[in-house]
Order: C-alpha cells, then sequence, then structure tokens
C-alpha cells in the first residue's frame, strides 16, 4: 500500500489503537515487523496511519500481541478493510481536513454526546441559522468557502434522519437558545426545528436554564463520539482556532465525567421541549 501524504483522523485512530496493542503486549516495532515479514520501518509508518494495512495483518498482530478483546480487534480489522471514499471526500482540499474529520467521526458513531454553551449543535442548524453563523467569521469567509461549509455541515444532517440514525443527545444552555443569528425569524425557525428533530427517536435535546447557575464546562462546547466499543470513544473539542480530538483513558473519563453532571443541571426532555418552545413563542 502507498504512503498518504494526510493520513485521516479515523487512519491514525486505526494505527494508534495498534501501537498500544503492541505496547501493552511488551513487544517491539521491530518483532511486530518481523511478524508481518516487513522492514522495521514500516511498523512506525502504520502506527502513525501513514501506511495502509491490510485487515488479515490487524488480526495477526493483535493475535501476537495478546489481545483479549475480540469486539475490538473486529472494528480494527473493519477500520483497516475501508475503502471506500466517503461523501466528505468530495470536499477534500477545498476545506480544513479537520471539518472532515468530524463528518467521519459522526458517519460511524453508535451515539453522540454534545454540550454547547453559545450556540445550536451543527447537527440542529437549519440552513438559514448556519449560514448566519459563518457571516459572522473573522474575517470574512470567501463565498465559496462559506457555500462549501454550508454544504458540509448541512450534509452532515444525516446521520439524524438515515434509515438507522445515530442516537444523539444535546445539552444545550439556555444562552445558545436566545442567540438571534440572522434576526429574530430566522431565530424562531432554528428553534422550531429543533422542537421538530426532538421528535424523532434517537434525538433528545436537553436545556441548562440561566436559573441552574454555574456550572462545569462552562463556555466549552464538546462532542462525546460513542464507537461500538469503548475504546474506540473519542471526544471532539470545538475551539476558534479548530477542532481537537482526545482519546486517551484520562480524557474519555473526564468528559464522561462533565456529561453526567451537566445531565443533572438540565431540565428533562419534556421540560426542555416546553422551555424551547417558550423561547420561540417570545420571539
Amino acid at each position: 500500500m502507498p504512503p498518504r501524504s494526510s493520513p485521516t483522523a479515523r487512519q491514525q485512530r486505526l494505527g494508534s489503537e495498534l501501537r498500544k496493542l503492541r505496547e501493552q503486549s511488551g513487544m517491539s516495532a521491530q518483532q511486530a515487523a518481523a511478524l508481518l515479514g516487513v522492514d522495521r520501518t514500516r511498523i512506525p509508518n502504520i502506527e502513525s496511519g501513514r501506511f495502509g494495512i491490510s485487515a488479515e495483518r490487524v488480526r495477526t498482530l493483535a493475535f501476537n500481541y495478546g489481545c483479549p478483546d475480540a469486539g475490538l480487534v473486529d472494528l480494527l480489522a473493519g477500520m483497516a478493510r475501508e475503502r471506500d471514499r466517503g461523501w466528505w471526500e468530495e470536499h477534500r482540499g477545498l476545506l480544513p481536513p479537520a471539518l472532515l474529520d468530524i463528518a467521519e467521526l459522526e458517519f460511524h458513531a453508535s451515539e453522540l454526546e454534545t454540550s454547547v454553551t453559545t450556540h445550536i449543535p451543527g447537527l440542529l442548524q437549519t440552513e438559514e441559522h448556519a449560514r448566519a453563523v459563518f457571516d459572522t467569521a473573522v474575517p470574512a469567509l470567501p463565498e465559496p468557502d462559506l457555500e462549501a461549509r454550508l454544504a458540509l455541515r448541512l450534509r452532515r444532517r444525516q446521520v439524524l434522519e438515515r434509515e438507522r440514525p445515530v442516537r444523539y443527545e444535546a445539552v444545550i444552555h439556555e444562552a445558545a437558545l436566545r442567540m438571534q443569528f440572522g434576526g429574530p425569524k430566522i431565530a424562531r425557525a432554528q428553534l422550531e426545528h429543533i422542537l421538530t428533530h426532538t421528535e424523532r427517536d434517537a434525538v433528545s435535546v436537553r436545556v441548562i436554564p440561566f436559573a441552574a447557575g454555574g456550572f462545569p464546562g462552562a463556555g466549552q462546547s464538546f462532542t462525546y463520539v460513542s464507537a461500538p466499543v469503548p475504546q474506540l470513544d473519542t471526544v471532539q473539542l470545538d475551539s476558534s482556532h479548530g477542532s481537537l480530538l482526545l482519546d486517551t483513558d484520562m480524557q474519555l473519563r473526564r468528559y464522561r465525567g462533565l456529561l453526567d453532571r451537566l445531565r443533572g443541571l438540565a431540565l428533562s426532555a419534556a421540560e426542555s421541549r416546553a422551555f424551547v418552545r417558550a423561547i420561540s413563542q417570545d420571539l
């Protein structure tokens, strides 16, 4: 397999998981290379995501590393078999790779749990709201870039609308619901859009009202991306400088605990729907 100049986050994650298994086994990269009959430099390149690896070789390494988790091995082998170009690849070269990594993460997730304070989650945004948000970028986005970002954001919503949608829970602070990007009319339509989505079995929205007072993680937006096995979970952080992906055991535990704290402050799903409806009616 030829080397990759810019491996995706998912390709890098496959490599890093293989490195974790190797290091836990106490095996050196040179010993691992001997198992596959390749040059010793191939293993570091596989573990960085620069070189692909076949599903059969993933299983060979996992067996010799003594990995007891059959579910994890099956998923890693499945990641190695992925050859089809996802729809997000249509935007490669047009948008920052980190945006495409988010789309890929969402596509393969079994559950998404997001917490936002000052903006509506991207998967729940209407086209008009998203455009108004992009219009506030500093420096201003060139028109082709804005349109490309908008197209990506709207198409990402398919994970909630497909035949087998991903389970999705959003914990949204009242401040985000009261932001009027694009003016009252667009803001009202955005809130009604959220209410429509909460009618889906797979979607839940929980609101943290101003009355809840201070709370942990205030001002921070993140999404906990659950995989079919917890070892492959990922936390995606939003910032003004771009997206950051976290996947160490300590980081995952921290953000799981943070989500639990936030849920404890949030209204129930039914109370949240009534709360959103009341804000919409006030506009």
